[in-house]
């Protein structure tokens, strides 16, 4: 048996998607601190993450601390932690599904159905592994963007976004095409498995013309007198 390249490309592309997914969950670079106004020289930059935030000043080296408090963390921050979470759970089960599934992989006999139905399961477990970390990107970029523009917000408390997000949005990217190539996958081997194996027309309902037992053919039959 071969590999189809739609599962081969599925898996991989799933696969990088895990690896961003776990990479931006990790990074601290979900803040960024912002040049604004006539601060053009800055002696640090401010790194806030996740788990983390993380400082940078002249000859210095970085210098990260986690954070100290669960309890006193914002909550769109705890939330964003918890989606990040699922989704890197998702994303690891997402993969080891979809290898599982592969044709030269034993899993279950040797059933095509079954292992079509677990690369369809993986393809879709990806795509909702991508939903999972497109919501706290996308809702953290949000909060930049609205305290970016706000004259309320105080110059030294702007933020830019960070670099993690922009790894955020490309896994979700990778994620969703990956997902959508296992799908196809699912779909298409499931049509060629209808037309190989049509279902058997039901035969027509048989009639006994032959006479019952005790019945004269007398039309038949002559009599000779």
């Amino acid at each position: 048996m071969t590999f189809n390249p739609l599962q081969i490309a599925g898996l991989v592309l799933g696969f990088f998607g895990m690896v961003g997914t776990l990479a931006t969950a990790l990074l601290p670079q979900w803040r960024v601190s912002a040049f604004v106004g006539s601060n053009i020289i800055v002696f640090e930059r401010l790194w806030e993450g996740l788990w983390m935030n993380c400082i940078r000043q002249v000859k210095v080296r970085l210098q990260c601390k986690f954070y100290s408090s669960l309890l006193a963390l914002p909550h769109d921050l705890e939330a964003a932690r918890a989606l990040m979470c699922v989704a890197v759970a998702l994303s690891l089960i997402a993969l080891l599904i979809g290898i599982s599934g592969m044709k030269k992989i034993q899993c279950k006999g040797s059933n095509e159905r079954v292992k079509t139905y677990l690369l369809g399961t993986s393809g879709v477990l990806f795509i909702l592994t991508g939903i999972f970390v497109l919501i706290p990107v996308c809702w953290t970029a949000n909060i930049i963007i609205r305290d970016f523009y706000n004259p309320a917000v105080h110059i030294g408390q702007k933020r830019e976004l960070g670099a993690a997000l922009f790894l955020g949005w490309a896994s979700t990217a990778v994620l969703f095409i990956g997902g959508g190539l296992l799908c196809g996958y699912c779909c298409c081997n499931r049509k060629k498995q209808e037309n190989r194996y049509p279902a058997a027309e039901h035969p027509a309902p048989h009639t006994d013309k032959r006479p019952q037992n005790g019945t004269v053919l007398s039309k038949t039959s002559t009599s000779y007198v």
